[in-house]
């Protein structure tokens, strides 16, 4: 076995030339030396010349346990070219069946375990896109092998392992089986390409989200009836001074000293997306309504279900013009609940839910006065913990109105007042302060105050929210049950950025950005899709939990020397565990990704079965 470089002339211009390799097998045919082929290294095959001897060594040795009594040292990354040369050398062999039985002598003590990659996940993963007709779609797209591959690396690595594309690429090379399932060499993979994936991704966005939403119509036969709407941002790592849409904004994770992107997502009731937008990281909820709904073919009627941000009078007034019907949060302060008119549309132990209904005679709308048993308790342990915050620092101005070098000037304390009132804005608005000034100098001469609750406020009536709605034929029950819908639209976005990477945000190129947001989509469809899936069969786990109960199943090999003097090399997956094998089977999937390859190398003609 020797490593050949030939040099290949240019047919584009018919000058210039470049160098290609092939790995070269010597074997005595009929008393005659004969040479074929193992494997075309390509053009870009960069191992040093001095090297190859030591590679090729290392190759026989990975292929046949008899070819070299010594073990061949070779640096890590030579390493893992001759293990990746020696694994796609036993996956070309052509099939001898004749040679092959199931019953052979071997020399246990030979045993060896190589090359284990993961492949849970990626076969959940390849499942979903299936029922989804996403690598089709690709195609229909004008997506090539090569680009196909990259895209579906890019995405699966989302679900898996979430990160940048510069960790995917390690993590396919590395630790997926991914490409043994697609029959796809990652490995030989440049890095460019799933950044190239990303960008083209990105570019057929409404293609895609429109194929994708088709497809789950068709899967789980569900109508549009209810339409949810919310935006969500995420932070930057870095000032991300090239993108436009990296402005200073109010965080969802309490970032404010980052650069923020926002992304908008409509959604149907049934939790699967059909279109998002990324605006910039300080827009105005309020202003996106209209750009994100337009365009969608809605059906007339449908109800739109949004926050108290973004339903705005002028958004209101868009949704009535546009034969929309909406369920939304109240932005009215005012809080009022008469307990003796409300319904129970909830009752579980500290979670009781009332609802009491009334008619808006001016607006003809319906409003809901809800009270919430559980949002009580987080409500009034807010308000008292805030107003201790505020009393605690009441009383250390009033205590050093009388201590030595402390703050005592009336005009100064009543600065101070005011900034600790700014602070702790949620709790002053229910205290009276007195602050009494001294006759006698410019000092102060005692602060008190006492607790005079706001009237209609939230401390009067912790627990208490308002909805508006234009809907007047459904009872109170079935729209507390559409409004809290929008939780699950808050557990998509935690999904989209803690399970699925979604942030930080390490790309600086607005284009970068966009295609790792929709990546991120896509992967949340798939994920999506899994659920649902699963939870008819009765496993409601989150993707977190589906995830690390999957992730250890993987494919090895296992090279034994046989009596004959031959190596076989058995690649198979991992026997599923029991929750592996429950997940499976409620999905009809097999339990045994990729399958098994048997694969005789040695003395012998070599043969090899796929079982």
């Amino acid at each position: 076995m020797f490593i050949r470089r030939t040099t290949i002339k240019s047919h584009k211009s018919g000058t210039g030339s470049y160098f290609t390799y092939r790995l070269v097998e010597t074997e005595r045919v009929d008393g005659k030396v004969k040479q074929h082929i193992l494997l075309n290294l390509g053009r870009h095959f960069c191992v040093p010349k001095n090297q190859w001897q030591d590679l090729v060594a290392r190759i026989k040795q990975l292929l046949d346990s008899q070819s070299s009594l010594v073990g061949v040292e070779l640096p890590i990354e030579l390493e893992i070219q001759a293990q990746h040369y020696a694994e796609l050398i036993i996956a070309s062999r052509s099939i001898e069946t004749a040679d092959v039985g199931q019953f052979h002598a071997v020399n246990l003590d030979s045993m060896e375990l190589s090359r284990p990659r993961r492949v849970g996940v990626e076969q959940l993963a390849l499942h979903a896109m299936k029922q989804l007709k996403l690598q089709q779609k690709f195609k229909e797209l004008g997506f090539n092998r090569h680009q196909i591959a990259a895209a579906l690396g890019n995405i699966v690595a989302r679900m898996a392992h979430p990160a940048s594309e510069r960790e995917s690429h390690r993590w396919l090379q590395r630790v997926s089986g991914l490409g043994e399932l697609i029959d796809y060499d990652f490995e030989a993979m440049e890095l460019g390409r799933l950044y190239q994936a990303s960008d083209m991704l990105y570019k057929h966005r409404e293609a895609l989200e429109a194929h994708l939403y088709s497809q789950e119509q068709s899967l789980f036969s569900f109508e549009e009836t209810v339409t949810l709407y919310d935006l969500t941002n995420t932070f930057f790592e870095g000032t991300a001074a090239a993108n436009p849409k990296a402005k200073l904004g109010r965080s969802k994770e309490k970032r404010n000293d980052c650069p923020l992107v926002t992304l908008g997502l409509v959604l149907d009731g049934s939790g699967f997306p059909r279109k998002s937008r990324i605006f910039t990281g300080n827009v105005s909820e309020g202003d996106t309504l209209e750009t994100m709904l337009t365009g969608l073919g809605v059906a007339r009627g449908a109800i739109v279900v949004m926050d108290a941000g973004i339903a705005s009078e002028e958004n209101i007034s868009w949704l009535k013009a546009h034969h929309y019907r909406y369920l939304v949060v109240s932005r009215q302060r005012k809080r009022d609940f008469d307990e003796n008119a409300a319904i129970t549309v909830k009752q579980t132990t500290g979670q009781k839910v009332q609802v009491q209904r009334v008619i808006d005679n001016k607006t003809g709308e319906t409003k809901l006065y809800c009270h919430s048993e559980m949002r009580e308790k987080k409500e009034q342990a807010i308000q008292d913990r805030f107003a201790e915050r505020f009393e605690q620092a009441l009383q250390g101005m009033a205590d050093g109105l009388h201590k030595k070098g402390r703050l005592k000037r009336y005009e100064k304390v009543l600065v101070r007042i005011g900034r600790i009132k700014e602070k702790y804005a949620r709790a002053a608005q229910h205290y009276e302060i007195k602050i009494v000034p001294d006759p006698d100098s410019d000092n102060a001469k005692s602060i008190s105050w006492t607790r005079k609750e706001k009237p209609n406020s939230q401390a009067t009536h912790p627990g208490v929210y308002c909805l508006r709605t234009s809907i007047d034929d459904w009872d109170e029950k079935t729209l507390w049950n559409t409004y809290t819908m929008l939780t699950d639209l808050e557990a998509v976005f935690r999904s989209l950025k803690s399970e699925l990477g979604m942030r930080p945000i390490y790309h600086h190129k607005e284009d970068r950005v966009s295609g790792h947001i929709f990546i991120t989509l896509i992967a949340y469809h798939l994920v999506h899709t899994l659920r649902t899936q699963l939870k008819a069969k009765g496993l409601d786990d989150s993707w977190e939990t589906l995830r690390s109960k999957m992730e250890n199943q993987q494919r090895v090999t296992v090279t034994l020397e046989c009596e004959d003097k031959r190596t076989v090399h058995l690649r198979k997956p991992t026997r599923a565990e029991p929750e592996q094998k429950q997940i499976y089977d409620a999905l009809g999937v097999s339990s045994r990704p990729g399958g098994s390859r048997k694969t005789f190398m040695g003395s012998k003609k070599s043969a090899q079965k796929n079982l």
